[in-house]
């Protein structure tokens, strides 16, 4: 796996990670390595990306034939890649294009994790250069593909046949009964919030999660939710910084929380949003709200699918949208009174949430448990496979 990696603070890395975990997990006797950037550290991981060099991809291409791997499955993201000169000048990614020419005759597969419904020109031309050069690309969601589909025939461009729908995987060994919560709490150092309802703000700070959305009307909303059912709910606000250029998004944030918390209605909570406390951290709120401006696809969500959690979700939006519509395990707001509303109902009706619960169960099972993921990811993999050592094409057909 070609990848950035942790202890980064990156939620490719991050998803990497658990990724890799059920990938060998599928096939637990065949060796898996990782090539990541230099700050990657780990057992089997090479730390050898630098995007500081102009030519990054010279050592990377001969690490992975030295390897003579089964397959190279390749995480990318625009910023994972982007190598600027001396001269402040971007490659725009040209590298991890060069990367594949590097490794033609290698079954290469691409996972793409910035691909929007409507893309910007640069973004288009990218994957038109990206889908002959690597043997099968990854998209997350059905419409990436019937959109790109769409766009590419409005330009005359060859529609390409090797793109696959596989979501984002979800952890199917997560889930906490909810008589687990209190325990929990206990457990990570959160004992005082015993016996309270507790809706979550969980996840990386950063700017394009806009907390201050929620901060802003919690008030209001605490005070109608316990006039309409005597109950004290908290807005527990639970991360850290991942973007330093997020700096005073991040302290406008807490700002807010910290005004609530002065109240008794609101806390912050500090941890990395990684590894199995991110779960605990989730599964002790009733439910969970991920207020996004830019997501195409999120990890956020992919632990709320985990944990079964009923959410609130900001639509249209991309990803979010189209998996809170395909589970039907949330719902969904487009200005601040749809969101106030939602939370209101959400913590006033528990059958709702039950049944929100029950569908996203349903859902993880059946569709994008990490297990599932695993086996699609190796129907890749053999694709790839037929089509450099056999000849047999990778030929998948369109959506619609």
């Amino acid at each position: 796996m070609i990848s950035s990696w942790p202890p980064r603070k990156c939620g490719i890395g991050t998803f990497a990670e658990e990724a890799l975990e059920f990938i060998q997990k599928h096939q637990p006797d065949r060796p898996a390595y990782v090539i990541s950037h230099t700050d990657g550290k780990g057992d089997n991981v090479f730390p050898i990306i630098d995007i500081g060099r102009k030519d990054w991809y010279i050592p990377v291409a001969e690490k992975v034939r030295e390897l003579d791997p089964y397959a190279v499955h390749l995480q990318h993201e625009y910023g994972l890649y982007n190598s600027i000169d001396a001269d402040g000048a971007s490659d725009n990614n040209s590298g991890f294009l060069r990367l594949l020419d590097e490794l033609q005759g290698i079954p290469t597969i691409v996972e793409p994790h910035t691909v929007h419904g409507r893309m910007k020109d640069h973004e288009e031309q990218f994957i038109r250069e990206l889908t002959p050069r690597c043997s099968v690309v990854l998209f997350k969601c059905h419409y990436q593909k019937w959109r790109l589909e769409w766009a590419f025939s409005g330009h005359g461009w060859e529609i390409p046949e090797n793109i696959m729908i596989v979501p984002h995987g979800a952890r199917p060994d997560r889930r906490y009964a909810i008589d687990q919560a209190d325990e929990l709490k206990d457990e990570i150092g959160l004992g005082h919030l015993k016996g309270k309802h507790v809706l979550g703000l969980i996840g990386w700070i950063q700017r394009n999660k806009r907390w201050d959305v929620v901060t802003g009307m919690w008030e209001e909303i605490h005070a109608e939710i316990e006039d309409r059912t005597g109950e004290d709910w908290l807005l527990l606000a639970a991360g850290d910084l991942r973007d330093p250029h997020d700096i005073g998004a991040y302290a406008e944030y807490l700002s807010g929380v910290n005004m609530l918390a002065e109240q008794g209605a609101a806390e912050f909570f500090k941890f990395t949003p990684r590894g199995a406390i991110y779960y605990k951290v989730m599964a002790i709120c009733d439910f969970v709200l991920l207020p996004s401006l830019d997501e195409t696809q999120s990890g956020t969500l992919a632990r709320i699918i985990a944990l079964n959690k009923p959410f609130i979700t900001t639509a249209p939006l991309e990803g979010l949208t189209a998996q809170t519509l395909e589970s039907e395990g949330g719902l969904l707001f487009t200005n601040r009174e749809m969101l106030k509303r939602h939370i209101v109902t959400m913590a006033t009706d528990e059958s709702m949430r039950w049944q929100f619960g029950h569908n996203l169960h349903q859902y993880l099972l059946s569709k994008v448990s990490w297990e599932i993921i695993a086996g699609k990811y190796y129907e890749a993999y053999e694709m790839a496979n037929a089509q450099e050592h056999e000849g047999i094409p990778v030929e998948i057909p369109p959506e619609f």
